[in-house]
């Protein structure tokens, strides 16, 4: 089986590449060891935090925000293309605290041009009168949308497969088959696949095919449990987020309650602990949410890359790999601009933004 490009994961990275490129006019192929965007993309709750191109200053700011800007077109075109519809709107969230004032989180959505306001405990209980009197102070950030994780996966898949795009599910890319001049092969359990160009996309399972292709990396699963709440009634309609924990509020009286961050390998399964702790917190935030209906719980394994940027380009000592993940808990958020920048970079084009800190060491 041979191909111009072959991705290798079919999560929100990897199909997003996939599509992007094709949209250009490259034949691609997707392969995916299990079934496409069941993993950490189905399993994360589609938080799209704000970003403002003219202020970013590193590479975290720059990819936000190219991906913010984004956000609205591709969601237009997936739907014009598929008639899915993706989920994506703009919701508003607060970032809370019990403890601080915040101030000098405020000043750096101030200093990248986000709009955002700092609130009082008395000006949070007018806004959101669910919330928990206990908070201190909060962040109102407007511009914080959210999208529909399987939605989105769904259109992506879609506009994939209206594009030519060919899917291979349960095709896991065990090792590479080194050639001359330092191309190479990928290994699969039904044979050798050669293309033009391979892109790493899958998550977490990179890490051994980094380490095929020489490269030393720390590249690590942490598992994330979210626990989903019904309620009859809406008491809140914005983003709450107090840390790394969140609830996100659906427009069908479901709430997302995450997440956890543990290493644990690739064990991806439900704790007692883990759903004790995010109840424990989701009715701290809100009180009244102590009747809430569980409807459902989950987990996912987020790759983290070991520092706090994703990996995005070439693969040194290969003339033809490129690896796209490491996004950790933003790979949902920064798919766009992710899968744009590698259509440049394979395409030979002009970065949207400088690549040099997402760049891969041997």
């Amino acid at each position: 089986m041979a191909a111009d490009v072959v991705v290798i994961g079919g999560g929100v990275i990897g199909l997003s590449i996939a599509w992007e490129l094709a949209e250009h006019g490259v034949p691609v192929k997707v392969l995916d060891q299990g079934r496409t965007g069941r993993e950490a993309s189905w399993a994360g709750a589609g938080m799209l935090p704000p970003g403002n191109p003219a202020g970013a200053h590193d590479g975290e700011s720059r990819l936000r925000a190219m991906s913010c800007s984004m956000w609205p077109d591709w969601t237009s075109r997936l739907r014009e293309s598929t008639g899915i519809d993706n989920g994506y709107r703009r919701c508003g969230a607060f970032r809370l605290s019990f403890e601080r004032a915040l101030r000098e989180t405020f000043s750096a959505w101030q200093n990248e041009g986000v709009r955002a306001e700092l609130l009082d405990r008395s000006t949070l209980q007018s806004l959101e009168p669910a919330l928990s009197p206990e908070f201190i102070a909060g962040i109102h950030l407007p511009d914080q949308c959210q999208v529909r994780n399987p939605w989105h996966l769904k259109a992506l898949l879609a506009a994939c497969y209206r594009n030519g795009v060919e899917i291979h599910e349960g095709v896991p890319v065990t090792n590479w088959e080194r050639g001359q001049a330092g191309r190479l092969s990928a290994r699969t359990p039904s044979g050798i696949v050669e293309a033009e160009r391979f892109i790493m996309a899958s998550g977490a399972w990179t890490q051994p095919l980094l380490a095929g292709a020489g490269i030393r990396n720390s590249l690590e699963p942490v598992r994330g449990q979210i626990a989903l709440l019904r309620v009859h009634r809406r008491t809140f309609t914005r983003i709450l987020e107090v840390g790394n924990r969140y609830l996100v509020p659906r427009g069908d009286g479901r709430i997302l309650v995450g997440s956890t961050e543990e290493r644990v390998g690739f064990v991806k399964q439900n704790t007692a602990r883990g759903i004790r702790g995010l109840l424990d917190f989701a009715t701290r935030v809100v009180p009244g949410l102590q009747d809430a209906e569980l409807e459902q719980c989950w987990s996912g394994l987020r790759p983290h890359s070991g520092r706090d940027l994703p990996l995005i380009g070439a693969v040194p000592g290969t003339d033809n790999v490129f690896v796209a993940t490491g996004h950790f808990r933003s790979g949902l958020q920064m798919s766009p601009a992710t899968a744009v920048l590698m259509r440049q970079i394979l395409l030979n084009q002009e970065p949207s933004i400088p690549i040099t800190p997402y760049s891969v060491s041997e």
